[in-house]
């Protein structure tokens, strides 16, 4: 009898909270008649008698399940479902999981190294980090999740399938993806590891060009940043950069306003724009300690998200850098965390992010001023064949001589499908950042071109 008055105490208590909620939240009091009125409008009947459905299905629940279940577990349960209908980016957060969603921003956290969303009610892989397990293993931005260790993710949450393929360091986890151009699933093993994200790399590409990555948006990015190019202007005057957010899946707000502020001297940055008046925020840049008036080369792809789209629309935008790659991811949401009383939160996308333009990000992306695919430079086989033939090496060429008399020679003819091309440079090392691994990158190669080109056609025009 004691069990079934305190289970019947706490669903009154549960109907007490929810209408207090709606009261409260909804601003639907007794006196409020056009609040009614547009309630009803929509959804044809009173928010009490939602609140009356929910509380009727609970009690049914507690009281007919096969198994007892607690109140507490159908409660979370429909508040996590609740939010997943609304979009992929809304989600409940259990005490546990909004702690983990809380150690992300410091930069180490054990998993894999991936920045999932939802697509087309598909588990998609948005980016991996470089450096990580899964970047490694070979996983790609599009990459969709069908499994996660043989487990279907088709009616995952992000935060569920995140917490599946999180787990201590050295264990293995296998998840099967399908990807674009493959008729069947891949499955792809992977030793979970600690993720330690460094999230700015930097390095001179030429004597005057510097190259600076930018993987996440973490709470020290902007102050690395400033810290990193220091470094690179102490030796060297640089006259152009290549700044690289290619699969950066994003992070923190705050710290894309500050990197897009350290390139531009005034002007909107990004806009929000909700539904209720203070969700809609303005972030603005100042000439205060901006980073040079050299020409900028931002280089984006797919698994360009969020943050990193910010910084490429506002630079883009205000003509302060020149984008160049493939059309960014386009997610373009504000996601508010509210933390609850019991300690678990609630993310809620209350807003859209407009570029200074006024461009929407959202589900659009960045389209790129220069397109380029990406690709390694290929040195080998027919494709580089033409690029490195020269008059000496064709058969029957003339040479001349001391005399000034053409002499013709027979030099063998070189075949183009067995002979390998020898490239004037080092051969390529094994990391991005390596001393010449960037001339195998097409992206890059063709930025520095640009720059290049930029800084020809400004020597022209001081003389």
């Amino acid at each position: 009898m004691v069990e079934r008055n305190k289970g019947k105490s706490l669903i009154f208590g549960v109907l007490i909270a929810l209408a207090a909620f709606f009261i409260v939240h909804l601003g639907i009091l007794p006196g409020d008649s056009r609040a009614k009125e547009e309630v009803k409008t929509v959804d044809e009947k009173s928010p009490y008698e939602y609140i009356k459905l929910f509380t009727d299905t609970l009690s049914l629940v507690k009281k007919n399940y096969v198994e007892e279940v607690t109140v507490k577990k159908l409660v979370y349960g429909s508040i996590k479902g609740m939010l997943a209908d609304l979009d992929p980016h809304s989600s409940f957060m259990p005490p546990e999981m909004f702690k983990e969603m809380q150690v992300e921003t410091t930069g180490s956290f054990g998993g894999l190294g991936i920045e999932i969303t939802i697509r087309d009610g598909v588990l998609t892989v948005v980016s991996p980090i470089e450096d990580t397990p899964a970047f490694r293993a070979g996983i790609q931005a599009g990459d969709r999740i069908i499994k996660i260790n043989g487990e279907l993710s088709k009616d995952m949450t992000l935060m569920e399938a995140v917490k599946k393929m999180r787990g201590p360091k050295g264990t293995e986890i296998t998840i099967s993806v399908m990807r674009k151009g493959l008729n069947s699933l891949l499955d792809v093993k992977i030793v979970r590891d600690t993720i330690k994200v460094v999230s700015v790399k930097s390095r001179m590409l030429t004597d005057d060009i510097a190259y600076v990555r930018l993987t996440q948006f973490q709470s020290r990015t902007y102050a690395d940043l400033n810290s990193k190019m220091k470094e690179l202007k102490k030796d060297n005057k640089i006259s152009g950069l290549v700044l690289d957010l290619r699969n950066n899946p994003g992070g923190l707000l705050q710290q894309a306003v500050k990197v897009s502020d350290y390139f531009l001297k005034s002007g909107l940055i990004v806009y929000t724009d909700g539904r209720i008046s203070k969700q809609n925020m303005r972030y603005l840049a100042y000439d205060d300690g901006t980073e040079g008036d050299y020409p900028i080369v931002v280089l984006v792809n797919g698994g360009s998200a969020s943050a990193s789209e910010i910084v490429a629309g506002a630079l883009q935008d205000h003509k302060r850098a020149l984008i160049m790659g493939t059309p960014s991811f386009g997610k373009g949401s504000v996601q508010t965390i509210v933390p609850l009383e019991d300690g678990s939160a609630v993310r809620l996308t209350t807003a859209l992010y407009y570029t200074p333009s006024g461009r929407s990000i959202q589900a659009k992306g960045i389209e790129p001023d220069v397109q380029v695919e990406a690709g390694e430079v290929v040195r080998n086989g027919t494709n580089s064949f033409m690029g490195k033939i020269k008059e000496k090496d064709l058969k029957g060429h003339f040479e001349t001589g001391n005399n000034g008399i053409d002499k013709k020679t027979e030099k063998p003819e070189v075949d183009s499908k067995n002979s390998e091309q020898k490239s004037a440079e080092p051969k390529a090392a094994a990391d991005n950042l390596d001393e010449n691994k960037w001339r195998d990158d097409i992206q890059v190669l063709r930025a520095v071109e640009l720059l290049k080109g930029l800084n020809v056609f400004k020597q022209l025009e001081v003389k």
